[in-house]
């Protein structure tokens, strides 16, 4: 997927695929405008060396790629992160803002997500940072800084209406979890809850906290509930909390993520938008669903 304006792109797929012993059958173009999307068949006996040879031949060109069998790519389960992949920021560094903190908050919050801390003590930390601030300044965040990113609500509103579930997680806080949820039509979200008194944020989080493992949970517990093999669900996110559900999900794509979580995913999107998880799964364009 090349996104409008990257240019020639110079890749000769054909010495890359013969390089392993695989062979192009049939290409074809999902999307019609100023953007490269294509599809491309190939026989190929091992999947992991054909990625092996396509990876360096494609860093660099400013492209999107996923590399995945052709049967059962249409998913029926997607579970998502919400903060800086559904959506533009990290919800409680923009809180941390409003509380004159978001350089300190922001710095753990960095940690975290790189997984060099433990995410639910990091969470805790910031969480405690914010005592005494008003509960109305998450109307305010909300309300002045959150924004969809481009594609979420097609990516949704798409794999809804070809009858997928679609799920929002998050280690963020059900407050906004609820709001985006219903603004890009997810099915179902799950988070953290904030403790209140008195209209003001007490420092403290609800437990127990939504991390890496509960994320983990969601997946397989909503897989379970349609009954659902992993191999049928997406997962996506950016984060070192995301990582467990990305690695068991059958398709784990990577959005403009951390290191930890780029390296370990199935597929990475890192220049085009969230429509992009729309023809890893083999839509065309004229298929998706907008406003």
């Amino acid at each position: 997927m090349a996104p409008p304006g990257v240019g020639a792109v110079s890749l000769n797929l054909r010495d890359v695929f013969a390089s392993v012993g695989a062979r192009g059958k049939e290409s074809r173009k999902l999307e019609a405008g100023d953007s490269g999307v294509t599809d491309v068949i190939l026989e190929a006996e091992d999947l992991a060396a054909v990625r092996a040879a396509l990876a360096p031949a494609i860093e660099g060109q400013g492209v999107d790629w996923c590399l995945q069998p052709t049967a059962g790519r249409r998913k029926a389960l997607l579970v998502a992160d919400m903060d800086s992949t559904i959506i533009n920021v990290e919800c409680l560094d923009e809180l941390a803002d409003f509380a004159g903190l978001k350089a300190e908050i922001s710095a753990i919050t960095e940690r975290a997500m790189r997984g060099e801390l433990p995410f639910e003590a990091a969470l805790r930390e910031r969480v405690a940072m914010l005592k005494g601030l008003p509960v109305a300044a998450l109307q305010q965040a909300y309300d002045e800084r959150v924004r969809l990113n481009p594609g979420a609500r097609t990516l949704v509103r798409t794999m809804a209406a070809n009858g997928a579930r679609c799920v929002l997680v998050s280690g963020g806080f059900s407050f906004f979890t609820a709001r985006v949820a219903q603004a890009a039509l997810f099915h179902a979200h799950r988070a953290n809850s904030l403790i209140e008194a008195d209209g003001l944020l007490v420092g403290e989080v609800g437990e127990p906290i939504m991390g890496r493992e509960a994320k983990l949970a969601a997946l397989t517990q909503e897989a379970a509930a349609l009954r659902l093999p992993l191999s049928a669900t997406v997962a996506l996110g950016d984060g070192a909390n995301d990582l467990a559900m990305i690695e068991a999900a059958g398709l784990g794509v990577a959005y403009r993520a951390k290191p930890i979580v780029a390296a370990q995913a199935d597929a990475r999107i890192d220049h085009s938008d969230l429509t992009s998880l729309l023809y890893f799964q083999g839509y065309e364009a004229d298929a998706f669903v907008t406003d």
